[in-house]
């Protein structure tokens, strides 16, 4: 169950034989992202559990889930861009219905990202189902 912006980058990815193009593939979806609003950078919003300086912002519009998020670390900067890919737009009702572990191993990136990065993204996810569950 992947948004079809997510199945995007799938797709793309098949395209990229090296885990560097990847990697590279990955850091241009958040350059790419708007940056953070410093307002928003709060204790709020950051998220705890990871290496870098992680913020997401949540927001609800019309029982659908979206979020903006920003980092300090280009690295995961681009993850919290293929998070956004996975989750923008899903029916809040939806969002702990999915499996992002297993999506995000189609990319390869469990293999890929260090240990310090794979707990980030967990915790990123967490933070994310855990807004979702408390709106809906």
């Amino acid at each position: 169950m992947a948004t079809e912006a997510f199945e995007d980058i799938v797709a793309d990815f098949e395209f990229l034989d090296e885990w560097e193009d990847r990697y590279r593939y990955v850091i241009d979806k958040g350059r790419a992202m708007e940056p953070l609003d410093d307002a928003l950078k709060v204790p709020a919003t950051k998220v705890d559990g990871c290496a870098s300086q992680v913020w997401l912002h949540p927001r609800i519009e019309d029982g659908r889930f979206g979020f903006d998020g920003d980092s300090d670390a280009m690295i995961v900067r681009g993850l919290i861009a293929v998070l956004r890919a996975l989750y923008n737009d899903l029916p809040v009702s939806q969002v702990g219905q999915v499996d992002a572990q297993a999506e995000l191993a189609r990319l390869g990136l469990n293999d890929h990202l260090s240990a310090q990065r794979s707990n980030g993204v967990r915790a990123m996810i967490e933070r994310i189902r855990l807004v979702a569950s408390e709106a809906a």
